[in-house]
């Protein structure tokens, strides 16, 4: 029932309360609520956290949204990792119910002695719950209690002394509570960091250390000892995570050939997601990449380098996967007795048959975890996920839940290029991550409406992953924008979302599609090896790896970049200008402010005025401030207002870090 205080509304709340909303450790978060009552007495709310260990911690007071009619906020920080739970707790608050009205009645002298009566009863029930320790907090209400009775004194100063700035706070933080309501528990999961904050590389480990031979036109395999090199240039860009596509045997039936072709010839490589052949299925490693002890080893050196490794797990079969001829109830067969391969219209893919969750969900579900767990044995603590909007959201929650309670580190990517609703509801059931429509929103509006979509509608159920491009979706926007729509995209997925993601190719500008109007990549790497000479790119600067080690040392360095609940959009003049900020506070140090001003058009100089929400950014709208171009090194005095010119050919975007007031 409603409580004598009503208290409703309440968020962050998943799923009716029955999931626990997203949050990380060290991570602030908002909760919410509706509180009124009835008549014109002040109101009181907090936020009070349980912790892991069913610790209760100190009350966190919310305040009065100033545009939203009775919607009260605090924002609280989980520090430990684990399961958290949090309740509004709302009362009357008789002490600023008698503020507002002496404050009316002293000074027009109605009832003047009554109020400071009534005050005088008030003070003294503060006075008795304040701590016998708090000398200070005790001597300023006493002589507040002196002002209520001194008749001797005149009114206006006895008056003063109530209405003083010290005892105002003092009384705020020993507050009265009566009539309390408790609405709750609601539950949320503090993660650990990396669930929020990371740089994500993926690479295909066949084609890292691949060489061709001239001569023969033969090309060689990379392997895990071959890729483990490419792990120095991956940490030295600044990436956190290194993604691996599928590592495990590839099946031999309907193997496809270079560009999605049916017709592979005999040294084609094949899809790595059409999974499994003689060689084993989804435990195997495949022998052209090595041993597992060369796998151990890879991820062994990724560690040394501060690098953890994310798997692919895709839950899918090639005709000859060991699970076809041992479990056929698996999948899902036809009415002429084939198996059904899997099919996205007009797209199809014979080398790979989907598997029926309902026929045994009970048997699928214990190879999967046992899967999962064999490859947590071997250091992987990082799945991304393929495709798992087109399996059932029960299998994951359960899944999910055991592998939380079996390692409570591991993390979990979506890859759902899907409906909100079922990216959502991925996200509500466990997974840590997703995938988002971030490669296919490049225009001012569509791009800042997202930005904040992500980071404040839907942040209690998904966190963003911005990748810039994948094997599969290479933009048009990339196609034709030249080097500066790479800038772009780093630059604006690097610094608006605390994860993001490059596949391999992107630091070399690679744009050429396989036909006109598709996003796939000419020879893609899902089909065959792609030899890369990075050294070369390097000495010839073709390459845009110093501009990523600079986004990534920034994002390590500023704080506020690794939040996801902090981004504000600004108002800019030019339709193809962007500006977002974000910021957090650094206790003992201030506040860590980052504006970040993109031009979008690739093609052409843009220049605009921008204008700064300056309370967002915590600043004051009467002083100056400089801002340090962390790209070009300039300084400038800005304000509220401020004129802006972007050259993509030069630079694309101002990346400022707040230093001071002028």
């Amino acid at each position: 029932m409603v409580g004598r205080i009503p208290v409703m509304d309440v968020t962050p709340v998943v799923d009716l309360g029955r999931q626990p909303a997203k949050a990380t450790l060290d991570e602030p978060f908002p909760v919410t609520a509706s509180v009124f009552r009835e008549g014109h007495d002040k109101l009181g709310a907090e936020v009070v956290l349980t912790d892991p260990a069913g610790v209760r911690r100190p009350p966190v007071r919310m305040t009065l949204d100033p545009d939203v009619p009775d919607r009260w906020t605090a924002w609280v920080t989980p520090d430990r990792e684990g399961p958290w739970t949090f309740e509004v707790h709302a009362w009357s608050d008789p002490v600023a119910t008698w503020q507002h009205a002496a404050d009316i009645k002293i000074p027009a002298d109605i009832d003047t002695e009554l109020m400071f009566m009534e005050g005088r009863l008030l003070l003294e029930r503060v006075l008795a719950a304040v701590p016998a320790t708090d000398r200070a907090t005790r001597d300023l209400v006493g002589s507040a209690l002196k002002a209520t009775t001194d008749t001797s004194r005149p009114v206006a100063a006895r008056l003063a002394v109530l209405q003083s700035p010290e005892l105002r706070a003092a009384l705020v933080d020993h507050p009265l509570r009566d009539l309390v309501t408790v609405e709750g528990p609601y539950a949320a999961y503090a993660d650990r960091r990396r669930a929020l904050y990371g740089s994500w590389y993926e690479f295909f480990p066949r084609s890292e250390g691949a060489t061709l031979d001239p001569l023969t036109g033969t090309v060689t395999t990379g392997t895990f000892q071959t890729a483990a090199k490419r792990l120095d240039a991956v940490a030295d860009m600044g990436f956190d995570v290194v993604y691996l596509p599928p590592i495990h045997p590839i099946g031999e039936v309907n193997r496809k050939g270079p560009n999605n072709t049916l017709t592979p010839g005999p040294d084609d490589v094949g899809s790595p997601w059409a999974i499994g052949s003689k060689d084993g299925g989804h435990d195997a490693v495949h022998p052209d990449l090595g041993t597992i002890d060369d796998f151990d080893a890879f991820v062994a050196r990724a560690g040394e380098l501060g690098i953890e490794v994310a798997l692919d797990l895709a839950l899918q079969a090639a005709p000859d996967h060991p699970w076809v001829t041992t479990n056929p109830e698996w999948f899902t067969t036809r009415a002429d007795g084939t198996i059904a391969y899997a099919e996205n219209p007009p797209k199809k893919y014979q080398d790979i048959y989907p598997i029926n969750f309902d026929n045994d969900p009970t048997g699928i579900y214990a190879e999967v975890l046992r899967v999962v767990c064999h490859w947590l044995k071997h250091g992987v603590r990082i799945f991304r996920v393929d495709n798992p909007h087109t399996k059932p959201l029960a299998f994951w929650e359960r899944l999910l839940a055991e592998v939380r309670r079996i390692d409570p580190g591991v993390l979990f990517l979506s890859e759902a290029f899907t409906r909100p609703a079922m990216m959502h509801g991925l996200g509500a059931i466990g997974y840590h991550q997703s995938y988002t429509y971030f490669t296919w929103r490049t225009g001012k509006q569509e791009l800042g409406d997202y930005l904040l979509e992500l980071s404040h509608e839907s942040s209690h159920l998904m966190r963003p992953n911005l990748f810039v491009n994948t094997p599969d979706i290479l933009h048009a926007y990339l196609q034709y924008g030249g080097p500066a729509a790479f800038k772009v995209r780093a630059t604006v997925a690097a610094l608006g979302a605390p994860s993001w993601g490059v596949y391999a190719g992107f630091e070399l500008f690679e744009h050429v599609a396989v036909k006109p109007g598709s996003e796939e990549y000419l020879d893609s790497e899902k089909y065959q090896i792609r030899i890369r000479d990075w050294a070369a790119a390097d000495e010839q600067g073709r390459t845009l790896a110093p501009y990523i080690t600079k986004l990534n040392a920034l994002r390590r360095a500023h704080p506020a970049l690794q939040l996801l609940r902090n981004v504000t959009v600004h108002r800019t003049d030019d339709d193809a200008i962007l500006c977002f900020s974000k910021t957090a506070h650094i206790p003992g140090a201030g506040d860590d402010i980052v504006i970040v001003v993109v031009n979008l058009d690739p093609h052409a100089t843009r220049e605009t005025m921008v204008h700064l929400d300056l309370a967002a950014l915590g600043l004051d709208p009467h002083e100056a401030f400089v801002v340090h171009d962390e790209l070009t090194d300039q300084t400038w005095n800005w304000t509220e207002h401020n004129y802006v010119r972007l050259d993509p050919s030069v630079e694309p975007a101002h990346i400022l870090t707040v230093r001071s007031p002028r």
